[in-house]
Formats: structure tokens, sequence, C-alpha cells
């Protein structure tokens, strides 16, 4: 694949960075109007280079690239539409047009094996709090319970499904065939691994675990001038006494992860004590063990926190996800899809969460991730290189070429 290829994808990723739900920045949420209008222009692409297009009932844009024969099997290629706010260009989105560059490559020629593509309607959880909802349904896992959760506005997802004119009802049709090849996502580094050392591109061959919750501290609003110290139920004082908990154990175990990176008090004046306040948990760990006993022992000093401070604590889990092993087999055709494209070799962990890890249990998975200049993601100055995007549209192309050769025609 040429220079001129990747310089496309580039492209094409700018072009919807443009499509947001704000002015002047990337925001781009679960089945909002800026959705609507990525899934006309992808659809506009995918159909020129002759994919039959479909919208699932979650949401989910699907481009089907038919196979030699009309039973093929299908790979699947994808990766995600929506952002968090204030976001670059690349970030998921780079996956889904790098797996539309590589049907276009094929200029018309039919494989053994189908090719669907997958732009995820959701990924990140930044409208509902809970992530993935669009591979889960993908896979069958999205059910009542994440149907009925609601965004801040008090919108469903079920009620946001019906908004932009789909039937939740019809959740199973969005179930991928029982039995695909496999899945590949491309995805930017999103973080400085690769560029300290001076690799392009890195087959994952895990992505680590991770657990999420909403802790609330409740305690008692009152006059920030006239309510003593030692009388004080103070939140956010709590709140503040936990964190610091959290950040000294995270920097006190070797590869544990953990932020607390949302904080809602009210009622939220200068003035005034703060009754209330919430605080999001994001904790990672390749060994599930070592993260699940993180997450226990945070739990347990709030709690001891809260009893001391005569404060109330709710505990709300959003997810608990364990480490996701890659599919061996297809790591190590990526990784001679890699080398035959000039790169050096280069196998890591993800310590980020991606659409790859709901579908790994269900088919086998494998992700490339690609360079990310500086290191810099979830921000407008996200960035790729052309020459690392077009070596991972040759790696690409050398996995398809694998895979035709161990199917057969």
């Amino acid at each position: 694949m040429s220079v001129e290829s990747a310089r496309d994808v580039i492209r094409r990723c700018r072009v919807l960075a443009g499509c947001s739900d704000e002015p002047g920045f990337t925001t781009r949420t679960f089945l909002s109007d800026s959705m609507r209008v990525v899934l006309v222009k992808l659809t506009t692409w995918m159909s020129a280079a002759g994919m039959s297009v479909s919208v699932d009932a979650a949401g989910n844009l699907r481009g089907v690239y038919q196979g030699a024969s009309a039973d093929a099997r299908r790979l699947l290629i994808g990766s995600h539409l929506d952002t968090v706010p204030h976001a670059g260009a690349f970030d998921g989105v780079l996956g889904v047009m790098i797996g539309l560059a590589l049907v276009e490559s094929l200029h018309g020629t039919r494989l053994p094996f189908g090719i669907e593509v997958i732009g995820f309607s959701e990924e990140e959880g930044v409208r509902f709090g809970v992530p993935f909802i669009g591979s889960r349904a993908i896979v069958g896992e999205l059910d009542k319970t994440l149907l009925e959760a609601r965004d801040a506005d008090g919108v469903t997802v079920a009620q946001a499904i019906r908004k932009f004119g789909m039937d939740p009802s019809r959740m199973a049709d969005a179930r991928t065939d029982a039995n695909p090849i496999g899945y590949l996502e491309f995805h930017i580094e999103q973080g400085p691994v690769l560029e300290a050392a001076g690799r392009p591109l890195a087959v994952v061959d895990r992505i680590n675990g991770r657990s999420s919750a909403d802790v609330t501290f409740t305690g008692a609003a009152g006059h920030a001038g006239t309510t003593p110290m030692n009388t004080r139920q103070d939140a956010v004082a709590g709140a503040a006494e936990w964190i610091g908990c959290v950040e000294a154990h995270a920097h006190g175990t070797k590869g544990l992860v953990a932020t607390t990176g949302r904080i809602d008090a009210a009622p939220g004046a200068a003035n005034v004590i703060a009754g209330r306040c919430r605080v999001s948990l994001d904790v990672r760990h390749a060994d599930d063990r070592i993260r699940v006993a993180a997450i226990q022992r945070f739990r347990v000093a709030a709690e001891e926190i809260g009893a001391r401070r005569r404060l109330q604590v709710d505990w709300l889990p959003r997810l608990d996800q364990s480490t996701t092993e890659m599919d061996p087999q297809l790591v190590a055709m990526l990784a001679r899809a890699l080398e035959a494209a000039g790169a050096p070799k280069t196998v890591m962990a993800s310590g980020a969460g991606h659409d790859a890890m709901v579908l790994a249990p269900h088919m086998p998975a494998a992700m490339l991730f690609i360079r990310t200049p500086g290191g810099i993601s979830h921000h407008p100055a996200e960035s790729v290189d052309e020459g690392d995007v077009a070596m991972a549209l040759a790696a690409g192309t050398n996995f398809l070429n694998q895979l035709a050769a161990s199917i057969g025609v």
C-alpha cells in the first residue's frame, strides 16, 4: 500500500473529526446527531468500494464485502466511531478507515472469505457511563439492564436507539454470524511505548483487565463560614482523603494504574460545604488477581474513611473486565505480516480497553497498534505518521494474503 493510500486514510479521519456534537472540537457520543452524519459519509465510501452497508439495532455500521462464494465465512475488521469529549481525529476511527482501505485495495477481487468492516457505535462509555455498547451488541451481550441505563438527561439506551430510528427489540439481529473467522482491529497505541522504542507498529498479545466504579460520599451540606470544622460531614474532604489512598496504593503496586478522573460535588458552591461527592474509579492491571485485590482494598478504604467522617458511602460497579488474551494463531500471523511489511517484530500488551476485548471471548481476535507521536491521545493534538499508516496498510494486506492462502480458494 502506498503513502497516497495512507494519506487518504488520514484525510478521511480528519473529515469525520469535523462531525461533532460541539463546534470547534471533536466530541461524538452514542447515537448523537453528529454520529448520523458520520454514518452517511461512511455508507457512501463503503458502497463505492462494493460493500453492502447497513446499520444494526445498536447503531453499528456494517459494511460487508462478499467472498468468492455466497457462504464464505467472514473476517471482521473494525473499531469504534464515538469519541471522548474534545478528542483527536484517530482514536477508533483510524481502524475503520484502514479496514475500508484494505477492501478498496482489492479492486473487486474476491477472497476465499468475506470481509465485514464494522464501525462500532459506542466504545468510550461517555454518554451512558458504560462502555462497549456497540461491540456488546455484536456478541449478544447488550442485555435489558444495559438497555435501561440512563444518560445525564434521563434518556435510556433503549429510548436513544428508538429516537435514532432503530428498534431495540430487534437487538438479536445485531449479533454476528455464528462462525466468523475472527476479528482484527487496527488502533493507535494511545501511549508513548512505541515512540520510545523507535517502532512504528506492534502486535497486541493481550489487553489488560479493567474495573471501574462510581463511588459516592454523602454527608451534610452546611454554611462554609458558620459550621465548625469538628462538626462537619464534608463529602469532598472524605473523597479527597480516599483519592489519596487510591493514588498511594497504585504508586506502590508494580503495573497497577488507578485513576479518579471525574469528580462531581453538590451543591457545588464556593461558600457551601459539599453534602455529596461522586468520584469515578478506573483500575487496570495485567494480573486479574492484583486488580481485584486493589478494588477490594479501595472499597474497604472508602468505607473506613466514611465511618470515621460520618459519611455514607455508596459503591456502584460499572465494569469488571478480565485480562483478555488475543488468539495465538492470529497473533503469529499478524507478526509475520508485520515483518513482511518491513517493520521489526514487536509484541506488547494494551493498557487501554478496546472492542477486541469484548469480541475475543467469542471468536479469535488480534490487534495491531500504530505509533502515536508524543503518546498523545484523547486530545485534539492526537496524530499519526503517514509512513506508519502506510506500513499498517501493508501489514494488513499481508495478513489478508496469508489468511487467503491458509483457507484456499
